[in-house]
């Protein structure tokens, strides 16, 4: 009796289990449990937040997922080619159009949008001169009121915090105040970026004004956020190479046209890799950052929290804040491997 009362309930218990749905299977799945995973990581620091988390991740999903290999851009592209690595978090497109591959294509993919247009270039101004000024464009720094305004060392130039020298962004920026005639207007401080930008923050916080180029995501635009200390203000005229970005928050016109094509952030991926891992594809597809959040984390490790340990703790307060959203992407991904 006792033998037979047990068979029925175990074919009980198993048909009620049965008849539950989908996701309470899926939450106990690890659909990468004993798959090894070989990321790697773009050389810039901006990037490792993005990376922490997307590992994270695939670590939630059962995958054994090694330490990252710091790879510069072309080395990367031709590895995952190859199948050496399996992906990235640190894709910039059209940035990295160039740097591709000749088989690209055929052997590996660009997935999902972790910032789409959240790779940004421009030029910056203090909302106080913007409005006091009616600043709208660089052509505005041809004025002898704003270059005033501007002008710290008295050589009647508006000083601008630019790029080092050797960075690409220094010959962006030459070339922009070539072609709008602004050589005799701004002078370019070429100075170490974070120690000029530091310098600019105080002048800030002292009342005074601040013009600055930088790029998102970036520690810069946390520190002085667009809308309410600053504005990103338009080139004088379109480039061939630029595209308008609309809806940018704290832009003086919109669209605005700010010198520089806006690049979307992404996942790349070896394509065999992607098509043996439905669960890891369907977690970079729906994986996403607020470049809010990017540019918090990256000014954080601008204050000195910048230790692989310190973006582990980063990647558990920010999962701790979005946990509804986290769960969801994990449930989807083990969906997707169902």
């Amino acid at each position: 009796m006792r033998k037979f009362i047990s068979i029925w309930t175990v074919l009980f218990v198993g048909a009620a289990l049965a008849m539950m749905p989908g996701p309470v299977f899926a939450k106990q799945m690890k659909p990468g449990k004993g798959i090894k995973v070989q990321p790697a990581r773009a050389t810039w620091s901006t990037g490792f937040f993005n990376e922490a988390l997307v590992r994270r991740g695939l670590t939630e999903l059962g995958y054994d997922v090694k330490q990252p290999k710091d790879l510069q851009n072309p080395i990367f592209y031709k590895s995952v080619v190859l199948g050496d690595v399996d992906y990235w978090a640190n894709g910039w497109f059209p940035l990295h159009d160039e740097q591709l591959p000749k088989d690209f294509n055929e052997k590996a993919e660009v997935v999902g949008y972790i910032a789409k247009s959240g790779g940004l270039q421009g030029y910056l101004v203090s909302k106080k001169e913007i409005e006091k000024f009616k600043i709208k464009s660089l052509d505005d720094f041809k004025r002898d009121d704003v270059k005033k305004a501007f002008d710290s060392n008295g050589d009647g130039k508006a000083d601008l915090t630019a790029c080092p020298p050797g960075w690409g962004c220094e010959k962006a920026i030459a070339h922009h105040l070539d072609i709008y005639g602004l050589e005799d207007d701004i002078n370019p401080i070429k100075a170490g970026y974070e120690a000029a930008m530091a310098s600019a923050i105080g002048n800030y916080k002292s009342g005074g004004p601040v013009f600055f180029y930088t790029w998102t995501p970036n520690w810069t635009t946390y520190k002085l956020k667009p809308g309410e200390d600053v504005m990103w203000i338009n080139v004088p005229e379109r480039d061939d190479a630029d595209k308008a970005v609309s809806g940018l928050e704290g832009a003086v016109s919109d669209p605005i046209h700010m010198g520089f094509e806006a690049n979307d952030i992404q996942i790349v991926a070896n394509k065999k890799f992607l098509a043996d891992n439905p669960a890891a594809r369907k977690f970079f597809e729906v994986f996403s950052l607020k470049l809010a959040d990017i540019n918090e984390q990256n000014a954080r490790m601008n204050e000195g929290e910048k230790s692989q340990k310190d973006i582990e703790r980063h990647v558990d307060e920010w999962i701790a804040k979005n946990q509804a959203q986290w769960n969801g992407w994990i449930e989807a991904a083990r969906n997707a491997a169902k």
